[in-house]
């Protein structure tokens, strides 16, 4: 699957945190392969769990039959925040793709860089800005209302 065909499958479930009232953030991760193995939103008003974001969610998901997510994509919409950021390397995923830079909250990058920081136990190839505008328009979208 090309990331950007990963990122739209994405943006389709972002969309529907949209009726719990969640911010409109979706993941999905692909095996080797190239196959959506699991999918994620962000759930934490639907499920009162601070810890509930897309790609925590996507995690829990991918790992039921192994946690060890090594040559496994995470595509996500918006930059991880730290939280996830730290998942993802403790999950031992070798991939992330995301769409929105989070100015205010991203730990990919924008705020701090967990993921490629030098002293960081695993590396994740990161790539960013896949399909951003549309991912960020969700966003702007959501709390304009």
């Amino acid at each position: 699957m090309i990331p950007e065909d990963a990122m739209r499958a994405a943006i389709a479930i972002a969309q529907e945190s949209l009726v719990t009232g969640d911010i409109p953030v979706g993941a999905v991760i692909l095996n080797p392969e190239g196959e959506i193995v699991a999918t994620g939103k962000n759930e934490r008003e639907a499920l009162g769990d601070p810890t509930a974001h897309a790609e925590i969610v996507a995690i829990r998901s991918a790992a039921n039959n192994g946690w060890r997510l090594d040559s496994h994509t995470l595509v996500v919409t918006l930059e991880p925040c730290a939280m996830c950021a730290g998942a993802i390397a403790q999950s031992r995923i070798g991939n992330l793709i995301f769409g929105a830079w989070d100015e205010k909250a991203g730990a990919v990058g924008s705020v701090w860089d967990v993921l490629r920081d030098p002293r960081s136990i695993h590396t994740v190839e990161v790539r960013a800005g896949v399909l951003a505008d549309e991912c960020a328009q969700l966003l702007t979208d959501f709390f304009r209302e």
